[in-house]
Order: C-alpha cells, then structure tokens, then sequence
C-alpha cells in the first residue's frame, strides 16, 4: 500500500485539475537512472493500464502503478513539501537500501 500525505494528496490533485487534457491520474515509477541507481518518476496519464495497481485519492483523482514498479514502492508514504528552499514530492520508502541526498532516488536490496 502506497500513503499519501495530505500535502501530497492535495498537490495531485491540483496537478490533475490542472491539465488541459483528461487525466487518468498520476503514474509513480520506479526506473533505472539517478545518483543511488533506481529513481522515482511521476507523470499524468490519459489512460489507466490493464494491469495497473490504482489507489483512489479523492476527488477523482487515481494514482496508477504499473506491477513492475509496484513491490519496489510497497510500503512507500509520498509527501509534498513548499518551502522558500525546496518545492516538490518526497518519498520515505522502506524498501529502500540506501539514496541519495536529493531524495530523488535510491538503490534496493
């Protein structure tokens, strides 16, 4: 299960209402890349995959996983933070062996 803060909650669906086109929900990834090895990706999707995993966050608005990524983030709480130094999403996640300063990604074990 993927936790959402409120923050974060909030901030997709802004992002969501937002768009100019219909929007499925929020995608969250795991790919290859980053300092640590694995990093997180975020974009909005027209279409909902047949196998996506799909948490409903109110108001709509669905965050959409697809299985690949799905064990990695198993346990993963997001969180949005605006600041006067940082702007963005954080991600906690126990699956995660070690990461990065920027908190953008992270390398499993």
């Amino acid at each position: 299960m993927i936790t959402l803060t409120p923050a974060a909650s909030k901030a997709i669906n802004r992002f969501i209402k937002g768009s100019e086109t219909p929007v499925a929900g929020l995608r969250i990834f795991v790919s290859g890349g980053g300092c640590a090895g694995l990093q997180y990706g975020l974009r909005l999707e027209q279409e909902k995959g047949e196998d996506d995993y799909e948490l409903d966050i109110g108001v709509g608005a669905k965050l959409l996983v697809d299985p690949m990524s799905r064990s990695m983030l198993e346990g993963l709480t997001v969180d949005f933070v605006d600041s006067l130094t940082q702007t963005g999403f954080k991600f906690k996640n126990p699956n995660a062996s070690g990461s990065c300063a920027c908190g953008s990604s992270f390398s499993a074990a």
